[in-house]
């Protein structure tokens, strides 16, 4: 039975509570029985998430898992194309859009063919930065008026690949990042008999914004500066290239949260694709790269995980600025393309972990481990915990402190025992639990206080590797919104960090989305013995492939789920994906099973002829290490006590 403050709680405040309407982008919301739901389509047609774990546990899948709703990803590619159509037309724009997907941002298979497939009807292009990604691209490209980009570093077989493209018809562009390369394209150009299309990348003084702002100016990586564009178009004249030089291009960054910084860049680059055109190249395309955002907290502002623009104003002010500097300029207007990948990718993909473990700083001493001699300074703090002489916060949080220390200090010189310790630490905690609580019900908190409740929260271990699954945020501070996908008509009331399994400190997740700035903290539900999923959203921009082996944690499970009315809940899973084994990951670091099992055996048989262990029970040995090879490299929740879980 419900308590009456819990029953009091709704679903809509969960919904409230966690932010669903700020980052939701009217896909993920909270239906009224307390669950999380994906309208892929965003047409009203809902799918429950809890609904396709329970699925994907029928089918001997568990957390943690990936999911991919693939309707959403079509939605998205669909979504781009038609924004800025319609912006095209609108500013009644000459040139039309050709949008790319750069293969970087997630390169499986799965990912790729729906994209592919979904923008089909637009001539929605790839993107490769690299050899590989060239060599997809190259296979998977099927229409000649889709693009082709190629940017990256490039040696002389890159170039011989994307003229392979250009041989067979299709418009692969081969933009030139660093000057070395457009003398490495006009000798192979010339041996093979192929004419390239050729673009520059420019090195622009406009700024970005957020957590890529390098991508540009003097000191970026990439890109040419003014003079190396001119020595460029040169050298492409000398060679009577002219006619190949099609393409202006520049990228400002990943994820960039000020549309201004957009603007300033869009306005400078396509100054340089009309003194390009005005110089007698024939052009064409103004490559407007990345950066276009997700609002991952869902503030709707310049913080570096958010945007403080939609995707309308976005197509709307390239296709505008464009169309006046080109106007200005007496220069026929280019198509546009551009390289959105987050944009695209982020909001299909989420990943599900189970929470099976709650550490509590305040609740370890039991009955059982009182002193039976309590030590002045553990009396001590039990004093202040009762408080009878009705001490200040800040100075009782300050005298806790120092008995604390206290009692650390004694026990090192060895003139305290370990019960009094414990007791000592378990009594500061229930004082700061205390502070914490009354100083809800003040308006003004001492600057001291503001990080009790990170102090006092709880850590919840999640069956998942933030190394594998997670990884921008171990290495960027990346947000996620991240949810609780059921009892969500139950009210919240721990505090906590989400931790992860792998043997590092830096395995936790203790940043979380807030409208105002960030959190050190989640609310989330108390444990019950029953499973506990948590979402991970927003995932499917980079962390499907820069995910690394930590602790030799590896793929997590996936399955692929696509709308469907005549399903009984509405979905339907295409494709299950199990995740990495044992036996895969440690080949992957050069050991061979067979070796290993061979090498356990010896030792097995080695213990059984001293008498170590019985011959039927080495056997089993045997046969329980060669089976492990074969299990998840994750934990195998079992429930307490044996007890089959409600789901």
């Amino acid at each position: 039975m419900k308590s009456k403050s819990t029953s009091a709680w709704s679903a809509a405040q969960s919904e409230e509570h966690y932010g669903f309407k700020r980052w939701g982008t009217g896909h993920f919301s909270v239906d009224s029985d307390g669950y999380v739901q994906v309208q892929p389509l965003g047409d009203g047609r809902s799918i429950r998430i809890m609904d396709v774990m329970h699925e994907a546990l029928g089918m001997g899948l568990k957390a943690p898992m990936v999911i991919r709703f693939q309707d959403l990803l079509r939605h998205r590619v669909v979504q781009l194309n038609e924004i800025f159509a319609q912006a095209i037309k609108d500013e009644g724009y000459k040139g039309v859009y050709r949008g790319v997907f750069p293969i970087k941002v997630n390169q499986l298979r799965e990912v790729v063919d729906e994209i592919l497939a979904a923008g089909k009807d637009f001539n929605y292009g790839l993107e490769a930065g690299s050899k590989p990604e060239l060599m997809i691209a190259l296979a998977m490209h099927e229409s000649n008026q889709r693009l082709i980009i190629c940017n990256g570093y490039k040696d002389h077989d890159y170039i011989r690949l994307a003229l392979l493209g250009r041989k067979l018809g299709k418009r692969v562009i081969l933009v030139v990042e660093q000057l070395s390369e457009i003398d490495e394209i006009i000798r192979i150009s010339g041996e093979t008999g192929v004419k390239p299309m050729i673009g520059l990348r420019a090195k622009l003084q406009a700024r970005g914004e957020g957590r890529w702002a390098l991508s540009t100016g003097d000191n970026a990586k990439f890109g040419l500066n003014t003079a190396e564009v001119l020595f460029a178009t040169e050298r492409l004249k000398a060679a009577k290239l002219t006619s190949c030089l099609r393409l202006m291009h520049f990228h400002i960054g990943s994820q960039v949260p000020n549309i201004i910084s957009i603007k300033n860049a869009v306005v400078e680059a396509t100054r340089f694709y009309c003194q390009l055109s005005k110089m007698g190249f024939p052009m064409g395309y103004l490559d407007v790269g990345g950066g276009l955002g997700i609002d991952y907290d869902g503030s709707r502002t310049n913080f570096e995980s958010s945007m403080n623009y939609s995707l309308e104003e976005y197509a709307r002010d390239v296709v505008f600025n464009i169309r006046e500097i080109c106007k200005g300029a007496g220069v026929p207007v280019p198509d546009i393309v551009s390289e959105s990948g987050r944009a695209v990718v982020a909001t299909h993909s989420m990943l599900v972990v189970e929470v099976f473990e709650r550490i509590n700083k305040r609740e370890s001493l039991g009955q059982r481990h009182q002193p039976k001699v309590k030590h002045k300074v553990v009396t001590d703090l039990e004093e202040l915990l009762r408080n009878p002489s009705r001490l200040g916060r800040l100075e009782r949080y300050h005298d806790a402190i120092q008995k604390k220390d206290e009692a650390v200090s004694l026990f090192n010189l060895g003139y305290l025992d370990i019960e009094n310790r414990a007791a000592a630490e378990a009594i500061f905690w229930q004082i700061c639990e205390k502070i914490d609580r009354e100083g809800g019900r003040k308006g003004y908190q001492p600057e001291e206080l503001h990080e009790l409740k990170k102090l006092l929260a709880d850590q919840y271990v999640c069956n998942f590797s933030v190394f594998q699954s997670l990884l921008d945020h171990w290495a960027l501070n990346q947000l996620f919104p991240i949810a609780p996908l059921h009892r969500l008509d139950e009210k919240p009331s721990v505090n906590a960090i989400l931790v992860d399994i792998t043997c590092d400190s830096d395995g936790k997740i203790d940043r979380f989305i807030d409208l105002q700035d960030t959190k050190d903290y989640l609310t989330l539900h108390p444990l019950n013995g029953d499973p506990y999923y948590l979402g991970v959203f927003f995932t499917g921009a980079y962390q499907d492939i820069m995910g690394d082996l930590h602790n030799l944690f590896g793929r997590v499970n996936e399955i692929h789920v696509f709308l469907e009315e005549d399903e009984p809940n509405g979905f339907y899973i295409e494709e299950a994906l199990a995740g990495s084994r044992v036996a895969d990951v440690i080949e992957g670091v050069q050991y061979q099973q067979e070796e290993l099992c061979r090498k356990m055996k010896q030792q097995i048989d080695h213990a059984t002829k001293k008498d170590m262990v019985k011959p039927r029970e080495g056997i089993r040995l045997l046969e329980f290490y060669e089976s492990q090879m074969l299990a998840k490299t994750y934990l195998n929740i079992e429930p307490p006590n044996g007890k089959k879980r409600r789901r």
